[in-house]
């Protein structure tokens, strides 16, 4: 097989893997060493069914070799659930990433993962429960699309947490968070003052430390693995329980840097 359908596909397939990891850098490894391995023939993917799905379930094959030696009830090496929130097994991520932010179905899910479907919607059901024990935490928005900006705050506060403020600027962004410190950022790429919400995140960033979503129309102009970027991408058009997957994976991975106390 050419290259070139996979190729296709392993931008979405680095989404899925940060989102899984919680980083740019172990995700992409990930995806790496699954793209070498078929491309020297190490690892194969699955006959008859769509390139996506095979390439998906190649992915996990390497993924779960890696794993081995390793508990699988927390993230790898540095990576450790915040105390602000309940366990969530690398398990039930994976369940519902493929579901909400990737799209497969329930039995294509089931094959990427090599379990049954009835497993599939155990993990699933799990992941969503460990979401919603998540305790409240206040959300800056960074959206300029009134109508966007109104659906997440719902979808925010579904989750039982609370908005700190919508900014549809740069500046706007910036001046929300300017005495009263946010627990995450949802922000959109491009504002339609010409602003970046890449930008304002980046500055805000600098007094806060605080877990990113982005969201974006154009993922793969974000994934393409050359330069530092966004571990946690949701799609516009985004379906409510992606977003809802991955605040709950942001917040979950999120790891304070530690404080200097002087004496």
């Amino acid at each position: 097989m050419s290259s070139k359908p996979i190729l296709r596909h392993a931008p979405y397939l680095r989404r899925y893997a940060r989102a899984l990891t919680g980083s740019q850098s172990e995700g992409d490894g990930f995806v790496q060493a699954t793209l070498e391995a078929l491309l020297e023939g190490d690892l194969a993917l699955a006959a008859d069914v769509p390139v996506r799905t095979a390439l998906f379930r190649a992915f996990h094959q390497t993924w779960r070799k890696a794993l081995n030696g390793h508990s699988i009830d927390a993230p790898r090496n540095r990576l450790v659930a915040d105390v602000r929130l309940q366990r969530m097994t690398p398990e039930h991520r994976t369940a519902i990433l493929l579901i909400v932010m990737e799209g497969f179905t329930l039995s294509e899910a089931a094959f990427v993962l090599g379990v049954s479907e009835t497993e599939v919607r155990r993990r699933y059901d799990a992941a969503h429960e460990s979401i919603e024990r998540q305790l409240s935490t206040d959300v800056l928005i960074i959206e300029d699309e009134p109508v966007i900006a109104i659906d997440l705050e719902r979808i925010v506060l579904d989750m039982g947490h609370r908005v700190l403020g919508v900014g549809a600027t740069h500046k706007e962004a910036v001046a929300l968070v300017a005495d009263r410190t946010p627990g995450l950022v949802l922000a959109d790429v491009r504002l339609a003052d010409g602003s970046s919400g890449i930008e304002a995140v980046t500055e805000i960033l600098k007094n806060y430390d605080v877990p990113v979503v982005f969201i974006t129309a154009y993922p793969e102009r974000l994934l393409t693995g050359e330069k530092p970027e966004p571990a946690f991408l949701v799609t516009k058009p985004f379906k409510e329980e992606a977003v809802k997957a991955l605040i709950g994976q942001a917040l979950f991975f999120h790891q304070p840097k530690p404080q200097l106390h002087l004496v």
